[in-house]
């Protein structure tokens, strides 16, 4: 027998192999602490002799430890591989490609913000080619966090002392006659945000443009990010607020949050 052949013969072995070593991981995952080898091979629907070949291949791998009650969990090469992973993890190039299609949804233009210290720096945007009125905050730029839906959302997931702080740090300077220049108005828009986990720049950072926003989580549920829609206000739409907060979702979930942001 020549060579490829063997491969093609031993692929599809090599495959189911490969199906059932993901099932038990996918079983230990859905454990909320180890496992027996009954309950995986049940939870699998494979042989208990079966099940024990392969969870002995991927314990000497570190992808599994068994314990000497003879119970199975989740080893820590998991999460050695994982932390590698997420190390690795591009932002801007996770996010793109859902910006653009929110994009093509609505034809308006969609930011990425992140937070550094007390302003949020513009990573991506996917213009519009329409606006009517001048965008002031571009790739590359900066703006306080209480000027923009982007920002606002980083300040309601703070405490209201850290929200103290920052209005005493900053002054709370203002761009047009919306802007929230006390702490009591700030207050207030961020319990908003709080409750309804979407974040709205009404004319506050420059005048006829309107802007909604929402967060984008990482996988231990922090704020990394923010995605929003800027638009003149006559174009408005509120439909965008459920648009913009499906994306941030979807973009969160490509970076492994796996709950819901409370």
């Amino acid at each position: 027998m020549s060579e490829a052949a063997g491969g093609t013969a031993r692929t599809p072995g090599s495959i189911q192999v490969i199906e059932r070593m993901m099932s038990l991981l996918d079983a230990l995952a859905a454990a909320p602490d180890s496992a027996s080898l009954k309950h995986l091979a049940q939870a699998t629907e494979l042989h208990p002799s079966t099940a024990h070949r392969i969870l002995a291949a991927m314990t000497s791998a570190r992808f599994v430890e068994r314990h000497e009650a003879g119970t199975y969990r989740l080893g820590i090469r998991l999460l050695e591989l994982g932390n590698i992973v997420k190390s690795r993890i591009n932002l801007r190039e996770v996010a793109l490609p859902f910006m653009q299609t929110l994009h093509e949804q609505i034809g308006e233009a969609i930011n990425l913000g992140i937070r550094h210290d007390d302003e949020i720096i513009y990573l991506e945007r996917t213009s519009s080619g329409r606006a009517l009125v001048r965008v002031v905050y571009l790739v590359g730029g900066r703006a306080p966090l209480h000027l923009t839906s982007l920002g606002k959302l980083f300040l309601a997931a703070e405490s209201a002392p850290q929200v103290r702080d920052y209005a005493k740090r900053t002054s709370l300077p203002g761009k047009t006659p919306h802007s929230l220049t006390t702490l009591d108005s700030l207050e207030k828009e961020l319990d908003k945000v709080r409750r309804h986990g979407i974040a709205y720049d009404d004319e506050e950072a420059e005048l006829g443009l309107k802007c909604v926003a929402a967060p984008i989580h990482d996988d231990e549920g922090h704020i990394v990010a923010a995605l929003s829609v800027s638009a003149p206000a006559d174009r408005h739409d509120p439909d965008w607020a459920r648009q913009v907060r499906e994306t941030a979702d979807a973009v969160s979930h490509a970076l492994g949050f796996i709950g819901h942001a409370q």
